[in-house]
């Protein structure tokens, strides 16, 4: 049996959170077992790990800053644990868990990277820190560095990142629970007050600027003005009705009849399947999940050239330049003009390329893998 503990920045819905989740839910049980340390507090994707029969354990870190005392405890936890590999996930925990694995006896480490856009303007001073401390530390901590997209390896290489044992593991994408639905699409729109057959292009993250739903709403206003039947849905946290700032989009953009806010929703599933086209406005990317999720759903999707997402579409939908809210429209556009029938044969092949490239059991046993890889080493140094 090989042990695992992963080492996470916070348990917080978000990428690389849900992904640690995803992966232990479908994880060989009777070839490793698994504890997680998260650097914060435990949060909500704490407790869904937990309900796996999986051991959480928060340090309880404020802004999960690395500190001498934080990196004492860890290290302290590793020494007892004894596990045979530790996975850190996201900037503080890949700098703080390499050092503690040090104290703690040399436990071969993977990190994982799920950022791929550094810009002063989009990021923390001090996640920018962290992240090129890392690049310093990233020959000596990392024995592994998995990058959950191709162009978040990319970036990281050019501010020095250790090529050496990089490798791109995708997210992966639950193909059982994200799946074609036929009774979403009625569902959805009787719920939102809609006919039937209105035509619903959806936008799913959180309010954050590499978002950027202020180049969303530039373009559904341009593409309002020549189809006024069109409606837009939008989830997320902090994607309200009481955010002023979306609103003011909404208004200068005269989509208020038009814009459908529902913040955090536990249905993606439905919502997604119920979707003619699933959209990503976003300036900054790795890999997003969303994006996958609705092709998986059988939906085609338009995205901004933002991190992977062309990559995860390929031919099955449309590709436009980021921040130009004009080619976002256009390729809203082209879709929509496409018909039901041909946007229901883009969705099919959505689904297959998903399929094809992300499937979560596929990107499970990569993982595994590596974990298998890491204690072998383990062994070897060990004897040296």
């Amino acid at each position: 049996m090989i042990k695992i503990i992963h080492i996470i920045t916070t348990l917080t819905v978000g990428g690389a959170e849900m992904m640690l989740y995803k992966l232990l839910s479908r994880m060989d049980r009777k070839s490793f077992s698994a504890e997680v340390i998260v650097l914060a507090e435990r949060g909500p994707v704490g407790e869904m790990i937990q309900k796996l029969g999986i051991t959480v354990r928060a340090l309880g870190m404020r802004r999960a800053m690395p500190n001498p005392l934080g990196l004492a405890q860890l290290a302290r936890w590793l020494k007892q644990a004894r596990p045979h590999a530790i996975q850190t996930w996201m900037y503080h925990a890949n700098l703080l868990g390499g050092l503690a694995a040090k104290l703690a006896g040399k436990i071969p480490v993977a990190w994982g990277i799920h950022h791929s856009n550094l810009d002063p303007q989009a990021n923390k001073r001090a996640t920018i820190w962290v992240a090129k401390a890392c690049a310093h530390f990233s020959r000596t901590l990392a024995n592994r560095i998995i990058y959950c997209s191709e162009s978040a390896q990319r970036a990281h290489a050019e501010i020095g990142y250790a090529p050496k044992h990089a490798q791109v593991i995708f997210n992966g994408i639950d193909l059982d629970d994200f799946k074609p639905d036929p009774t979403a699409r009625a569902s959805l729109r009787r719920e939102l007050g809609l006919a039937e057959n209105a035509l619903l292009i959806g936008l799913a993250g959180r309010f954050d600027p590499q978002k950027d739903h202020h180049n969303f709403m530039q373009a559904a206003a341009q593409l309002q003005q020549q189809n006024p039947a069109v409606h837009f849905v939008l989830c997320g946290e902090g994607i309200t009705w009481e955010n002023q700032k979306l609103v003011a989009w909404i208004e200068a953009g005269a989509l208020r009849g038009h814009c459908h806010l529902l913040g955090r929703r536990g249905d993606m599933p439905r919502l997604m399947a119920a979707l003619d086209i699933a959209a990503s406005s976003s300036y900054g990317e790795g890999f997003p999940n969303v994006i996958g999720e609705a092709m998986a759903c059988g939906v085609p999707c338009a995205v901004t050239d933002a991190g992977d997402s062309a990559l995860m579409v390929g031919d099955t939908g449309k590709v436009a330049p980021r921040r130009n809210p004009l080619a976002l429209a256009n390729a809203w556009r082209e879709l929509i003009d496409r018909g039901p029938e041909k946007r229901q044969q883009l969705g099919q092949a959505a689904r297959q390329r998903v399929q094809d490239n992300f499937a979560l059991d596929k990107i499970v046993r990569q993982y595994e893998a590596v974990y298998k890889n890491l204690a072998a080493e383990g062994k070897r140094d060990a004897r040296i």
